[in-house]
This record gives C-alpha cells, structure tokens and sequence, in this order.
C-alpha cells in the first residue's frame, strides 16, 4: 500500500540520487560550487574543451610572442578572451534553461 511517508520517502532518495555534483577541473568556474544546480557530465565534458581550447590559444600567443610575431600574440590572446566570455555567456544561458526546466516540473515529483 502507498502511503504518504512512503512517497516521501521516495522523493527524497529521488532527490539524493539525482543530484550528483560532478567535480569539474574549471579554471574559470569558481562560481560553480554556489550554484544551486548539479552540473552532468556532459556540461563538464563541454566546459573542460573550452577551457582546454582557450589554454592551447594562450600557448600559441606565448610561442608567438617567442618568435617576435606580436601582431599573432595579440590576435590568439584576443582570441582567447573571446572564448573565455562566451564560455561564461553559454555556462549562464545553461542555467538558466536547466533552472527553468526544473520549474515547469509538477510538483508531485
């Protein structure tokens, strides 16, 4: 028989296995850990590329900037700060839709 504690009891485990905070190597994510929102895998995985994509552009300004090609070294360091803003940009919007999405739940969940 179902009872009310029962179902509960069941939201509640729900709710602890569904909520898996994924430890995420970000450099630019120290907000993270205030977020209310548990970040997957896949958002990990994505952000762990940005930031892997935005260090490789930080090393090649450096070789360039070794090689006497300033105008390269400034272009790639633009370049990186660009994908560092967008990076920032796509994180929120991520949020926010994931933050909506849990407000059109019933609430019988």
């Amino acid at each position: 028989m179902i009872t009310r504690a029962n179902l509960a009891e069941q939201l509640r485990e729900y709710q602890i296995r569904s909520k898996h905070d994924w430890a995420s190597v970000s450099l630019f994510s120290a907000s993270s850990s205030t977020s209310n929102f548990a970040s997957s895998r896949v958002d990990v995985v994505i952000f762990v590329i940005w930031e892997l994509m935005i260090l490789a552009f930080v090393v090649f300004s450096v070789v360039s900037l070794y090689f006497s090609h300033m105008k390269l070294a400034i272009v790639l360091v633009c370049v990186a700060l660009i994908m560092c803003v967008c990076m920032k940009v796509t994180k929120q919007v991520r949020l926010a839709r994931k933050k909506k999405r849990r407000m059109l739940l019933p609430l019988s969940m």
